[in-house]
């Protein structure tokens, strides 16, 4: 146990709870790495069972990655770290959709970004009153990632290009409608549910404990969304908000001018790429660290963090305009890395 993370193994499961809540659970490099040792350690350990992920604070589960190293790094003129720090990052997530045993993520309060690469790529994800999922990464000059583009491409009509440009956060019936959650568990009940995943080691207790969630707006917005979302490029889709006079393309238009326009273009494109049956966890991976691989030296990512979290002035500078982006910015985002290109082998020494 660090203060950080505490990770051990209780009953039949292998247990990993985050323990910064001050900092809602920010996942840093250290936390990654040490979560991928314990779930390779646990792969062919007999005694476990599943895996429980949860982690202590009302306020959060995981509310993103720790950005401040990144920052720094970045404004030096170092880019490794961040391509590392992705690039291992990502590793992590795959091993997480593709783990041969039951993993049962605990998600309460903000559950974004990077937490939504160590949760919602289980196989069993549960919710409560107060889950708040979100993939905002287009504010800070980011597209989704940790393969979150992969299950808004997933997501029932046009919802992913929605959710994906627009950083709209997710109660618990938002969330399981879109693909990011499987269940709904008051969290009166956890202690129970936890106590019978621990004791048990089998994850279909969570449907003795489940309850129908509260329900959420999306699903009254799927006509709205569809028409507004349906287009193939940003211009589209802007176009077709400002055509509307209506509340919905009112406070819409309103979320994605604060927006990167670099990364909201790329998220569709993104997102678009990945829609069909032949589209996976890996592709999705590699089509996200194209874009992460060039997001401080090409893109708005620096300036997204300088504006939201280092000075905190809100109004970032983005490299351009809602209507003057390139038609070729997105693809030059988006184009091979070559040698550079993500692997998902192990590469830790």
């Amino acid at each position: 146990m660090t203060g950080d993370i505490h990770i051990r193994k209780e009953g039949r499961a292998g247990r990993i709870t985050l323990t910064r809540p001050k900092a809602l659970n920010a996942l840093s490099y250290d936390m990654a790495m040490a979560i991928e040792a314990a779930l390779d350690d646990w792969r062919s350990d007999n005694d476990v069972a599943l895996i429980l992920i949860d982690a202590i604070g009302d306020k959060a589960f995981c509310a993103g990655g720790d950005i401040q190293q990144l920052y720094d790094s970045g404004c030096a003129g170092d880019f490794a770290f961040g391509r590392r720090f992705w690039a291992d990052e990502y590793r992590l997530n795959a091993k997480i959709a593709h783990y041969p045993k039951p993993y049962v993520a605990l998600m309460q309060g903000f559950v974004m970004g990077g937490g939504v690469g160590i949760s919602c790529h289980g196989s069993h994800r549960v919710t409560c009153e107060s889950t708040q999922i979100a993939m905002p990464e287009c504010g800070i000059g980011l597209v989704p990632d940790v393969g979150g583009s992969l299950i808004l491409a997933r997501a029932p009509g046009r919802l992913g290009e929605y959710l994906g440009t627009t950083g709209t956060r997710m109660g618990p019936d938002d969330a399981i409608h879109a693909g990011f959650a499987d269940a709904y568990v008051p969290e009166l009940m956890w202690p129970t549910l936890t106590a019978a995943l621990i004791e048990s080691g089998d994850p279909s207790t969570i449907a003795a404990h489940a309850a129908p969630p509260p329900p959420g707006a999306l699903r009254m917005l799927s006509s709205q969304i569809d028409r507004h979302f349906g287009g193939e490029t940003l211009r589209d889709i802007l176009n077709a908000l400002r055509a509307d006079d209506s509340d919905f393309a009112r406070d819409t238009m309103k979320l994605l001018s604060r927006n990167s326009p670099l990364s909201m273009a790329c998220t569709i494109e993104m997102i678009h790429r990945l829609r069909g049956p032949a589209a996976d966890i890996a592709r999705a991976l590699g089509l996200e660290y194209r874009f992460t691989y060039r997001a401080m030296e090409q893109g708005d990512f620096l300036e997204g963090i300088r504006a939201a979290i280092i000075d905190k002035d809100r109004k970032p500078i983005w490299k351009h305009g809602l209507d003057s982006l390139p038609g070729s910015a997105v693809a030059q985002m988006l184009q091979p890395l070559g040698k550079n290109a993500l692997t998902l082998e192990e590469t830790r020494p």
